[in-house]
């Protein structure tokens, strides 16, 4: 399976007005990428830790009505935060509200201060990977039971690089993975991720494989990133500034590329 090359672009919720993210969004959108990510976080994870920030999946509702071409999701949904069969009707929902255009990314939550100021049991990691594990067939089952139904397989993206239980489910039931790292890390998670395919008999192809480029430019990384097996390349944008130079050269890249 040959995949396109997608350009996404993660927008950190924080540090800036609604109106400023909502234009941001739009430019995006005009600019041509492909996705746009918000995350799931209830406090900025860098700069002032009390300044401004907004909830996640309120925010993809809104977004799923401002727009009309580029898919929007987290990167990524806590799953300790919401009760699955909830979380799968949040997404069938905003599947519905944005014309089939939802991404369900998707991880086990590391951000201890959400977990504390919003009363969640931290555990440990690999407890919280443990539930994450539960909560994926729970969500399936749900999109089956839901009327309507999900306007579309809403596709799963599971974030993180674990070898041993990350991977294994991003085999089990993801369409997407998304990880971290240069690009020979993220060529060696990629062999380990085919070869858990090989053990749940799924073609390894099935499964698209993202990473965060951070403000990095396509002379940097795009090659090496492409022959590590990777075709969505995720620009980071900060709040409050939102500088979109760096995305605008990614696109340009992919549509080079493209022809």
């Amino acid at each position: 399976m040959s995949r396109p090359i997608r350009i996404g672009m993660h927008i950190q919720p924080q540090h800036a007005t609604y109106a400023k993210i909502r234009d941001t969004v739009a430019r995006a959108e005009d600019i041509g990428a492909d996705v746009v990510y918000d995350w799931d976080h209830f406090y900025p994870l860098y700069g002032d830790p009390d300044g401004a920030h907004f909830e996640c999946w309120t925010m993809l509702g809104a977004w799923a009505e401002q727009t009309s071409r580029i898919e929007i999701g987290a990167l990524v949904t806590c799953n300790s935060y919401r009760n699955p069969e909830l979380l799968a009707d949040m997404a069938r929902t905003v599947d519905h509200v944005s014309g089939g255009r939802l991404i369900l990314g998707i991880g086990s939550g590391w951000f201890q201060r959400d977990y504390d100021e919003y009363g969640y049991p931290f555990g440990t990691v690999s407890s919280r990977l443990d539930d994450l594990g539960a909560s994926l067939p729970r969500i399936l089952a749900r999109w089956d039971k839901l009327n309507p139904a999900p306007t579309r397989r809403i596709p799963i993206l599971i974030g993180g690089g674990g070898e041993k239980k990350t991977l294994r489910l991003t085999a089990q039931y993801a369409s997407m993975w998304h990880g971290f790292g240069n690009p020979e890390q993220a060529a060696h998670k990629g062999k380990v991720l085919d070869e858990w395919c090989a053990q749940f008999g799924r073609d390894p192809a099935q499964i698209e494989r993202s990473l965060g480029v951070g403000e990095k430019s396509p002379a940097e990384l795009a090659d090496p990133l492409l022959a590590a097996g990777v075709t969505m390349f995720t620009v980071h944008c900060g709040g409050p500034d939102y500088d979109l130079s760096r995305l605008k050269e990614w696109v340009a890249w992919r549509d080079a590329q493209q022809g």
